[in-house]
């Protein structure tokens, strides 16, 4: 396929599947702005790229979100892709930690979802990279849970409001990914319950059927294809890319 002419925005683009959605976009013919927080990280990505440009922008802040489309320009590909996980028992679970995960995973989604819908120029579509966590519960989560929820719940939503335009909204809900995410809960299993690392790895992945761990490459393929032909009539999905857990 080829997304040549196209023009793709995708936050937490530094560093896990943001990264491998810029490459994999870029290699389409896609011309690809990458947002995040950190410069550095943004920077690595767009140098495999001429396609690729950095933008630094926080999704938590509403005028960092505005600043970043100006800089971008109108786009047709928005990807709400930037996240953050954390956990801890609910009993032990602070208001600020649960804020914190409802800022970056949901309101960052919204904010990056209305300015880029707002500036679409015609044809486009619309992805958040939400969690298998918003399909189903997981433990010591909650608050992830709660936000990515919220974030399959947006994208039904807002997939009726546009439904008569040339647009779609859609979620991919990966399982556990090989990314740099999932090394930070290993070494927060292996903190807490003393397991070696290999053991920590099998247990994230024993919640995939296929006994793996899901790779970036995988939310990729998907997310073209929800870019492809054929594709008009996929909307207010939200696809779970698991193994068959859920």
């Amino acid at each position: 396929m080829t997304l040549s002419g196209k023009r793709v925005l995708i936050t937490g683009g530094g560093t896990g599947v943001g990264a491998a959605l810029a490459r994999g976009f870029a290699q389409a013919g896609a011309d690809v702005v990458v947002a995040g927080r950190r410069e550095e990280p943004l920077a690595k990505v767009a140098a495999e790229a001429k396609t690729i440009r950095p933008v630094v922008a926080d999704v938590r802040d509403e005028a960092s979100v505005r600043a970043m489309f100006e800089t971008a320009g109108p786009c047709d590909v928005v990807i709400a892709n930037a996240g953050a996980a954390s956990s801890s028992p609910f009993a032990e679970t602070s208001l600020d930690a649960f804020q914190a995960m409802m800022a970056v995973n949901l309101t960052g989604t919204f904010l990056t979802f209305r300015e880029g819908l707002a500036r679409m120029p015609g044809w486009g579509r619309l992805i958040a990279v939400a969690s298998t966590a918003g399909l189903k519960g997981y433990r010591y989560v909650a608050p992830y849970a709660a936000a990515k929820h919220g974030v399959v719940g947006l994208v039904r939503s807002l997939a009726l409001e546009v439904a008569r335009r040339p647009v779609t909204v859609n979620a991919l809900c990966p399982g556990f990914l090989d990314t740099e995410m999932t090394d930070r809960s290993v070494a927060t299993i292996r903190e807490n319950t003393g397991m070696s690392e290999d053991d920590a790895r099998k247990a994230l992945a024993a919640n995939n059927p296929q006994r793996r761990l899901i790779q970036p490459s995988e939310v990729t393929a998907a997310a073209l294809w929800l870019c492809g032909a054929g594709s008009d009539g996929v909307n207010g999905h939200a696809l779970s890319i698991s193994g068959g857990e859920v």
